[in-house]
Parts: C-alpha cells; sequence; structure tokens
C-alpha cells in the first residue's frame, strides 16, 4: 500500500510538473524547439495497446496520459523522451506512441480524405505530411499499419481501424507495378504487391 501511495504521489508530482509545460501556450508545446538537459531515464512506458505504464502501475487517469502525450518527443537517436523547458527524461515504448483508435473515410478517388483518432485526442489527416506506412509482423506475418502523427511520433492503427482502412484499398500501378493502396488527400499510399494480398494475413 505505501509503494502504491509513493507511485500515485510521484505521478502527482509528474502531473504538476507537465501541466506547467502543457500550460505554457495554447495547442502542443513546442517540445522541438526546447533544448532542456537529459535527466536520466523515467521508469516509464508505453505498451502496444497504448496504455501507459508508470512504475509498472498502469496510469489510468487519461487527462494525465493526454498531458503526458503533449511533450512527448523522439530525437534522432530513435530514442523517446519527455521534454519540458527545463528537462528531458527517457521513456520506453513497446511499439508505437499512440494508438489509432477511429478513422472517417470522406469523399472518392483523388478527393478521398482519411481522417484518424487516436487513444489520446490527437486527430490526424493521413497525408504527404501525415504518411502512412506498412509493415509485416516478422513474429505472424500479420500487417501493421503505421500514422505518423507529428516529429518522429507514431499511431499504430487499431485491427478493427486497419481492417476499415484495408476496405479502401485498391490495385493502382506504381512504377510499372500492381501495388493494392490506399489514397487520401491525394496521395497514394502502398501497402503491398497485389500478388501478394491473398497471402497476406491480416
Amino acid at each position: 500500500m505505501a509503494e502504491r501511495e509513493s507511485t500515485l504521489r510521484d505521478a502527482a508530482g509528474l502531473e504538476a510538473l507537465i501541466s506547467r509545460a502543457a500550460a505554457s501556450g495554447k495547442g502542443l508545446p513546442p517540445v522541438d524547439k526546447w533544448n532542456p538537459d537529459f535527466c536520466g531515464d523515467l521508469d516509464m512506458e508505453i505498451k502496444a495497446d497504448g496504455t501507459w505504464f508508470y512504475m509498472g502501475t498502469p496510469i489510468g487517469r487519461q487527462p494525465l496520459v493526454r498531458l503526458f502525450s503533449t511533450v512527448l518527443r523522439k530525437d534522432a537517436d530513435d530514442k523517446t523522451y519527455l521534454v519540458t523547458p527545463v528537462e528531458k527524461v527517457g521513456i520506453r515504448v513497446e511499439d508505437a506512441h499512440f494508438l489509432a483508435v477511429e478513422v472517417n473515410v470522406s469523399g472518392e478517388g483523388d478527393d478521398q480524405t482519411m481522417t484518424f483518432r487516436t487513444n489520446v485526442g490527437d486527430i490526424v489527416e493521413a497525408s504527404a505530411e501525415n504518411p502512412l506506412r506498412f509493415v509485416v509482423d516478422e513474429t505472424n506475418g500479420g500487417l501493421k499499419p503505421y500514422l505518423l502523427v507529428r516529429g518522429r511520433l507514431e499511431a499504430l492503427l487499431a485491427r478493427p481501424v486497419m481492417y476499415e482502412l484495408v476496405g479502401h484499398g485498391e490495385d493502382v500501378t506504381i512504377d510499372g507495378e500492381v501495388m493494392f493502396a490506399v489514397r487520401s488527400k491525394g496521395k497514394v499510399f502502398p501497402i503491398m504487391p497485389a500478388v501478394d494480398l491473398e497471402k497476406q494475413s491480416l
């Protein structure tokens, strides 16, 4: 019990720190412009299902998770940090930083737009600036789509969202090869060669 109370107290302190950073301006804090000293690693991890853990305990308060998410930054060293104007701490990420939990598809053809909502409330349209990329999971051969949210931060598409996205796929010839792809904001995002689609374990 004492350990749990300590964990909650530490999390409250972190919340206050993040709140001060988030209050520095409207919208998302300019984390890319902050260059504080590295203060070490924090025992915090974002699991593949989008759940945030602190000291082995899930962070159940969504507003707190949202605050943390606004000061996330992935640097060129491929590591992820929580960044405020005065400090930078490392955290672990099991897969992606966010989970895309909903998609809305409007329009058709080149006018089609795919708009995604993440588990922390980001609204992102797939586009040249926020591209989709697709990888095949080496462990089970399944398809894993990712959406660039901001900076180097990505969202993994939840399985129902992936199925909905694939439902809007079409065959498109790219550099002489027929690819199964999706469109959004005038951009074509190839998923895989059309001949490989039947072999794919979605």
